[in-house]
């Protein structure tokens, strides 16, 4: 059944609502907080204030602790296949059968191919991604810095956050227990697209 938006939310939170999706199909991730009130020259409060009520009508889905949290719930999605497990310091552990899994258009929007990975251990934790998270990575074999990569070095496998730093690259774990890799070879795999927490 199709939803008359216009019926169901104010003006102006069909107008937050329709720059988030058009945000996500522009960028291939959701606005944060920030963006959605320098957009709207608001405080960061109005526009979190917006965001719960498209939350309470259904509209929107927002992961606590992650600054890109924001999901729409009308979408629709795509098919890719979850490839194997990655944990850290460890080689990426194939699937005998990979297993084909749903992920809203959102993720993949941009041209690419796409592939999921189950995680394990807690050194992104900082960044909402937990142990048994699917994440949806676009492989690519370049990197800008921030982004978050699965990557190779010399002592396995890894989901961390690619740096650069007078001309050396590392890797940042979102744990801060956890001390940065300065790895000697270091081959990006793929770009974090998003993820599917475990239970939804």
């Amino acid at each position: 059944m199709k939803v008359n938006v216009q019926m169901t939310i104010t003006p102006k939170q069909k107008r937050v609502l329709d720059f988030i999706k058009s945000f996500v199909k522009d960028n291939g991730y959701s606005p944060s907080l920030h963006e959605i009130a320098k957009h709207f020259r608001k405080s960061v409060s109005t526009a979190q204030h917006f965001v719960e009520e498209l939350g309470n009508r259904g509209f929107l889905q927002k992961t606590d602790n992650m600054a890109r949290g924001i999901s729409t719930t009308i979408q629709q999605s795509g098919r890719i296949f979850k490839l194997g497990i990655i944990a850290a310091g460890e080689p990426i552990e194939p699937i005998e059968n990979p297993e084909p899994i749903d992920v809203p258009l959102s993720m993949i929007s941009r041209k690419g191919d796409y592939y999921a990975l189950e995680v394990k251990g807690t050194s992104m934790e900082d960044d909402n991604i937990l142990d048994g998270d699917v994440i949806v990575v676009r492989h690519q074999k370049t990197a800008q810095d921030s982004d978050r990569v699965v990557a190779i070095t010399e002592k396995g496998a890894t989901l961390k956050v690619y740096r650069q730093k007078n001309g050396m690259a590392y890797l940042e774990p979102r744990n801060k227990s956890l001390a940065n890799i300065y790895p000697k070879k270091l081959e990006i795999r793929g770009k974090f697209c998003g993820l599917i927490r475990k239970g939804d």
